[in-house]
């Protein structure tokens, strides 16, 4: 596996323990189908929460939330709606949240959190 794939992927195991820590559950990971993939999926009470996670070395080419364009939130709406279908989960609720981690590789990286960004 590549540097930069494992970046990601602790990236989103972070990113899951950082929601776990506040009560929301996380139920799938790494979703994909033909329209792309949904990095983390939860459930934070009668909440369907779609989790995009970035995750940066350094802030060196921006910040990780710079990364979600407004046609990845379009995209993440729909996915969070194939998803439901496909797992027949249906809340009354939808959420797209973003976490952006920075992980220099030393002990302590950091994980930021925006709820609602889409």
């Amino acid at each position: 596996m590549k540097a930069k794939d494992l970046l990601g992927r602790r990236g989103e195991l972070l990113a899951a323990d950082f929601l776990e820590d506040r009560g929301i559950k996380v139920i799938d990971r790494n979703w994909r189908c033909p329209t792309g993939e949904i990095d983390l999926v939860a459930i934070d009470g009668e909440t369907l929460v779609i989790a995009e996670v970035k995750t940066r070395r350094s802030l060196r080419y921006g910040h990780p939330f710079e990364s979600i364009t407004a046609a990845k939130l379009v995209r993440l709406q729909t996915l969070a709606v194939l998803w439901s279908r496909h797992h027949a989960v249906f809340l009354p609720h939808t959420r797209i949240d973003a976490l952006g981690v920075l992980d220099d590789g030393g002990p302590d990286p950091v994980v930021e959190y925006l709820q609602g960004v889409g």
